[in-house]
């Protein structure tokens, strides 16, 4: 038996275009005599559709577009397809996550989500009720047990604590399922694949069934999806798998699949690159943008999102704008023209000291009675952020900020400033990593895209005189440990300290973070990379007091 994964990059929300995306992959899947055909989790509707689930017409138009594919892949092998289905019962959530047969030109069984996330990125118990008993599917002279998603995340041998009480796969398994197949839209984290692959070949393994996974590319608003479908043997041996950020269409053939090599495109700096360009490709693209516009500072943050922007959209598409200060040294300037080059971009210079004397004269009298401090270094940031929303709106183009995710982390970073734009591309990207995908770059293209003078020299952000971020903050290295500790692996104060990290740095850099919630609510959309970004997963209060000696970056589920 062949199982045909259709890996389709929808679009939140556009049902004929997402309709037309799985017609042409389920014709594909034809021509490669493929038995039945899957599509990732709500499909036709996109992931995630969020609210747009609470309109009951929305909903409705997805299962008038359903019937219309059910027409179109008539010709073609059975498909099960991904949507929202309305809960007939008066009670519970009104819809269920499901999965629909199309078989001869009509929607035919339907196939609920038994596992709901809500957690990180997820919130599925807002909108779905669960649903509770096998699944079979009858097709081929297989018995397919079909899940969706979460479904397969909940195994008691692989996971030491589990999230649900029960396990859909065990059930299924119980049931007389030969195969399970999954219907996914798992979002990217750097390194998430090899535990994706690890654990569903312990699955396959243990129940000795195949088990394939089709799941979507592409971004939708801070999320980026990997594709890299895949599907595993009753041995637990990999058969097929699907090319990483990209469409495909991956057939696992059931019986006759031969074992293939582990993935091999799973080097960190690689997979952030690949899915940074792919997500400011598709935030572009879905939000109606053809071009971009960043500052250029010369240093390796804007560095590196205009390398991003440039593979993303092009370098015809990029424009890099810089914007001294008398407080700009000559040597950023000179790394800020260079990266231009490197990348063929166009370039506009916008001194920014006319306007900074403008704002002082003004502000003047207000300020009389107070000495200089971080007050005139913010107005810098903010005459810069004018000057490229101008830009932006007078060109139409998308405004990328190129703060990092250990400024972001900390406060360094100035709201209406440099947080100014429409997507924070490497918010979710520490500095440390920043450079090593820089470092990547450079390797993989064979030459100097980004100057190593911008590689070397001391971060700063050049608001004053001799100016470098060591001044206030811990050296990178050290400060990348202790936030990663705390916001992904969620230790409080007294057990990063316990690590063997300073006391007194440890409590700063704590407080600086629980400081800094109310800028990161302001914040552009962020691009997620790691396990744990300040976007839709992020839900900290603003008005708190925590006791940072007990306080973790998320309650252990």
């Amino acid at each position: 038996m062949k199982i045909a994964l259709l890996q389709i990059n929808p679009i939140v929300g556009d049902l004929a275009g997402n309709a037309r995306l799985i017609a042409d992959a389920a014709a594909e899947a034809g021509r490669q005599g493929a038995d039945l055909a899957v599509t990732p989790e709500l499909a036709l509707v996109g992931y995630l559709p969020r609210d747009l689930l609470l309109s009951a017409g929305f909903v409705r138009r997805s299962w008038d577009a359903l019937d219309r594919l059910a027409r179109d892949v008539a010709g073609q092998p059975p498909v099960l397809a991904g949507l929202p289905e309305p809960n007939p019962s008066d009670e519970g959530r009104p819809l269920f996550n499901s999965a629909v047969l199309l078989r001869d030109g009509h929607a035919d069984q339907r196939f609920r989500k038994a596992l709901l996330p809500t957690y990180d990125v997820f919130d599925e118990d807002r909108y779905f009720e669960p649903y509770r008993g096998p699944q079979i599917l009858e097709i081929a002279g297989r018995r397919i047990g079909v899940s969706i998603c979460e479904d397969v995340w909940n195994d008691r041998d692989f996971w030491k604590r589990r999230r649900y009480h029960h396990d859909p796969i065990e059930e299924l398994v119980r049931a007389g399922a030969q195969a399970i197949v999954n219907l996914s839209a798992s979002p990217f984290s750097v390194g998430k694949h090899a535990r994706r692959e690890e654990m569903l070949s312990s699955m396959a393994r243990r129940h000795r069934v195949p088990v394939v996974y089709a799941n979507q590319y592409g971004g939708n608003d801070d999320l980026v999806f990997d594709g890299r479908s895949c599907g595993f043997n009753a041995d637990g041996a990999p058969i097929a798998r699907g090319r990483s950020f990209d469409a495909d269409v991956v057939v696992c053939d059931l019986d006759r699949g031969a074992a293939i090599a582990a993935p091999s495109d799973i080097v960190p700096e690689s997979e952030i690159w690949r899915a940074l360009v792919l997500g400011t490709r598709d935030y572009a693209r879905k939000c109606g943008f053809t071009s971009a516009v960043l500052g250029l500072s010369g240093g390796v943050d804007s560095a590196l999102t205009a390398a991003i922007a440039v593979d993303a959209l092009g370098a015809g598409r990029v424009l890099g704008v810089l914007m001294p200060s008398p407080y700009s040294s000559q040597g950023s300037i000179d790394d800020a023209l260079a990266v231009a080059r490197n990348l063929g971009i166009e370039t506009i210079t916008l001194p920014i000291e006319p306007a900074m004397r403008v704002m002082e004269r003004t502000l003047a009298p207000a300020f009389k009675d107070g000495a200089r401090d971080v007050t005139e270094e913010n107005i810098q940031a903010r005459v810069r952020g004018n000057l490229l929303m101008a830009l932006s709106n007078k060109r139409g183009a998308l405004l990328l900020t190129t703060g990092n995710k250990s400024e972001i982390s900390v406060g360094y970073c100035t709201l209406y400033g440099d947080m100014s734009g429409g997507l924070a591309v490497i918010a979710d990207v520490p500095k440390t990593m920043v450079y090593r995908v820089s470092r990547w770059l450079n390797g993989s293209k064979g030459r100097a895209i980004i100057p190593e003078p911008t590689l070397t020299k001391a971060p700063s952000a050049e608001l004053r005189p001799n100016q470098t971020d060591q001044d206030s903050l811990p050296p990178y290295d050290v400060l990348d440990d202790v936030l990663q500790r705390h916001i992904e692996q969620h230790q409080p104060a007294s057990e990063i300290v316990a690590a063997g990290f300073d006391a007194a740095m440890v409590r700063r850099v704590l407080r600086l973070v629980r400081l800094a919630e109310f800028k990161r609510k302001q914040a552009a959309p962020g691009l997620k990379v790691t396990d744990r970004a300040f976007g839709t997963g992020w839900r900290m209060p603003i008005a708190a007091r925590p006791n940072l000696e007990e306080i973790t970056a998320e309650s252990p589920v």
